[in-house]
């Protein structure tokens, strides 16, 4: 399950973007080339932050994108975006962006589940924190599906 959320496909990895909204619209780009989302959720998303604050920062240099449920998502999935020099989200460095697109409050939470247990292994998250591509896909390819 959480190898078809996160295919290698919407794995990215780059050296640095101009901002965190740069960040939010790259991470996002899987998602609407295969049309889970449209660009309406990209902007719910970055209207969240600026209206709420870094919320979705939820640890060092990790941040879970998502906005509310339905808006703007078609189909259920989700996408990596890796920077190996971090960016500031409204005070919060972050190097990892998560964007989550889920069509409703309850079918992700599984999945999520799964995919937060990498990040939660404190060996996996400093490996994806590097910056490795291949160790990256590795890490998500190895979730039952």
């Amino acid at each position: 399950m959480g190898r078809d959320l996160i295919p290698e496909s919407n794995i990215q990895v780059v050296e640095t973007v101009k901002n965190w909204e740069e960040a939010v619209r790259l991470a996002s780009l899987p998602l609407l080339k295969s049309g889970n989302i449209s660009d309406e959720y990209v902007d719910n998303m970055i209207d969240s932050v600026n209206k709420n604050g870094p919320y979705m920062v939820l640890s060092d240099y990790f941040a879970l994108m998502h906005a509310r449920p339905g808006q703007g998502v078609k189909k259920l999935g989700m996408s990596l975006l890796v920077l190996k020099h971090e960016t500031d989200l409204r005070g919060k460095p972050v190097k990892i962006f998560l964007v989550l697109a889920a069509t409703d409050n309850q079918s992700h939470l599984e999945s999520l589940q799964q995919i937060m247990g990498i990040f939660m292994d404190d060996g996996s998250y400093r490996s994806i924190l590097t910056g490795n591509r291949p160790v990256i896909v590795n890490l998500f390819d190895g979730l039952e599906k």
